[in-house]
């Protein structure tokens, strides 16, 4: 869809990038075309691992830094988040000094809105609508007060704009921290760990040796390095579906992300389970939290020689695994 509308632009003349300078395009997917883009003048900026190994497989210039200037052109790929959008604009404004921003995004993720708030602060405003989304391109930017701040959350938790549940504690985590069982210990890790808050409950148990947080959002995960300063913790940026680690857990602990974009994606739940399996010691343990109506008990049943189920909420339940199969992994 991004390249559907950036190519009819380009191609009927609606839009024209600048003839030199570089272009930053701000958090597009693996999924993203960019191949009417001069891939020898495009800088890509992902902080999302998965994303971010594909771009650089394809031979890519990816950054993790925001640049603050020196771009003659910036698109952003509008995320559904609200002060994320509006974050990415301010730094596309700064990367290029004023000059042409374009902005692609579905109207699901808010795209409509987005232009509205910046009709009185942006010149040449202009536009093409294709496939349930929007192309939008206009140059001066006043965004001065979009810049991104810090979230400070109840226990001193600090969050940023765009990270999962960056408005206050997720429910499921809140229910599988109160049900972390007591005689947790070894070498542990927090499969998708966020911005810390389980993390933060695990270390709690004085057992736990290390705790390996892996996370694929490195916005996310620079929270977390603020919020855990336990000596015992280390921060892995990665993708919890395909890291190894250097030795197997005692103990993997995960609140799963289970939607893929807005769509519910219980596969997604089940590669954790499945990475979580190959992780772990022979008499390892998984304990994980999901909402009630996602069918996981057959997968921890094909994967794990004990499944238990620990109680939890009318919403959620924490199941736990133990004792992976060896063969089926």
């Amino acid at each position: 869809m991004f390249h559907t509308r950036l190519s009819l632009a380009l191609r009927d003349g609606a839009l024209s990038l600048p003839a030199a300078g570089r272009i930053l395009v701000i958090g597009p997917t693996a999924g993203h075309d960019l191949s009417d883009l001069p891939k020898d003048r495009v800088t890509i900026y992902s902080r999302f691992f998965p994303d971010h190994a594909a771009w650089v497989a394809r031979g890519l210039d990816v950054v993790t830094a925001l640049p603050e200037g020196g771009f003659a052109a910036a698109v952003v790929c509008v995320p559904r988040a609200k002060k994320l959008a509006q974050a990415w604009v301010y730094a596309a404004a700064r990367a290029t000094g004023g000059g042409l921003i374009v902005l692609d995004g579905q109207k699901t993720d808010g795209i409509d809105s987005l232009v509205k708030a910046l009709k009185n602060r942006a010149d040449g405003l202009a536009s093409l609508s294709k496939a349930h989304g929007k192309l939008v391109w206009l140059t001066n930017a006043e965004v001065a007060d979009w810049a991104p701040a810090d979230t400070q959350l109840e226990g001193g938790f600090i969050t940023r704009p765009g990270v999962f549940s960056a408005d206050g504690v997720d429910k499921g985590s809140a229910v599988l921290a109160a049900a972390l069982p007591t005689e947790i210990k070894g070498r542990v890790a927090d499969l998708g760990a966020g911005w810390g808050y389980l993390s933060r409950h695990i270390l709690m148990r004085e057992g736990v040796t290390t705790l390996d947080l892996i996370e694929a959002d490195l916005a996310a995960l620079d929270c977390a390095k603020l919020n855990i300063t336990d000596q015992r913790a280390n921060f892995i940026w990665g993708d919890a579906t395909r890291f190894s680690p250097d030795a197997p857990y005692d103990v993997v602990i995960s609140n799963p992300p289970f939607h893929t974009g807005r769509a519910g994606d219980p596969d997604l739940g089940r590669a954790f389970i499945r990475s979580a399996a190959r992780m772990l010691k022979g008499s390892g343990r998984l304990i994980m939290v999901a909402n009630r109506h996602l069918p996981y008990e057959d997968t921890l049943a094909e994967l794990f020689r004990e499944v238990e189920d620990l109680g939890g909420s009318p919403g959620f339940k924490c199941l736990s695994g133990t004792k992976p199969r060896r063969a089926d992994r």
